[in-house]
């Protein structure tokens, strides 16, 4: 059965956390950033931070279960989308970096999962009443950057400043910017959710490969993105477990 709370989306990430530390698993860097987020999100819901927190709670639940189906259809062997599919088989790469993994992670969840998951819990009436609790979540993500940013750079020293330095890397980024994946994936939900099922169905294939492609993009990127990746990669610290806790930290 799947997450009815937020408190059993933080368990079940918590696990999928645990799990990737003893199999050292990459699957595991997407996971914590997923489960740190989750956690401020349930904090601002506590505190009354958005319009309407029960609806929050809700779109949480729903939206994080897309992710967790996700993974868990993906470890018995199913079939999940290609902009998942792209994700879960980066962590088979060994030459990918951190910051690699967890934006295949976030294009898959926010380009793709975020616009279905608001749509399926609005209707064409007032999916409007979502939206300034949506772009909430923008202030929250920001809170978050900083702490990211620490972690990265305690796995590798030198990366914030190797991606300030060289502009192409930072034109690489500005491409997955959280805010812009969250303007899409609202488009997207206003576009989605005046459909009927067969619509959705098909809607959904032709977003699913759009997104898939761009998430490819992240995994296989040019050669110079690639150059420097590979000089990152060699100068990261730790295990994959220890690099997990450093997400968490």
């Amino acid at each position: 059965m799947g997450a009815t709370s937020i408190d059993q989306v933080i368990q079940d990430l918590e696990k999928i956390v645990q799990d990737a530390q003893q199999e050292q698993s990459t699957m595991g860097y997407f996971a914590a950033l997923y489960l740190l987020v989750t956690k401020e999100v349930k904090s601002k819901i506590d505190q009354g931070f958005f319009d309407n927190n029960p609806r929050m709670e809700h779109l949480d639940v729903v939206f994080a279960s897309r992710y967790l189906d996700a993974y868990n259809d993906f470890k018995a062997g199913k079939e999940v989308t290609q902009s998942w599919l792209v994700a879960f088989q980066a962590a088979t790469n060994n030459k990918l970096i951190v910051l690699q993994h967890l934006l295949a992670g976030m294009n898959a969840h926010i380009n793709l999962d975020l616009g279905i998951a608001a749509a399926e819990i609005s209707s064409p009436e007032d999916i409007h009443n979502l939206e300034g609790d949506f772009n909430k979540i923008n202030d929250i993500l920001a809170d978050l950057v900083g702490q990211v940013e620490k972690s990265l750079s305690e796995i590798w020293p030198a990366l914030i400043w190797l991606l300030k330095v060289f502009k192409g890397i930072d034109n690489f980024l500005i491409n997955f910017s959280m805010s812009r994946a969250r303007d899409g994936a609202w488009k997207f939900a206003n576009e989605y959710v005046v459909l009927d099922q067969s619509q959705r169905e098909v809607a959904l294939i032709v977003r699913d490969q759009k997104i898939a492609a761009l998430g490819r993009s992240v995994v296989r990127p040019g050669r110079f993105e690639r150059f420097i990746f590979w000089i990152i990669r060699l100068g990261e610290r730790g295990s994959v477990a220890e690099k997990i806790q450093k997400l968490l930290d």
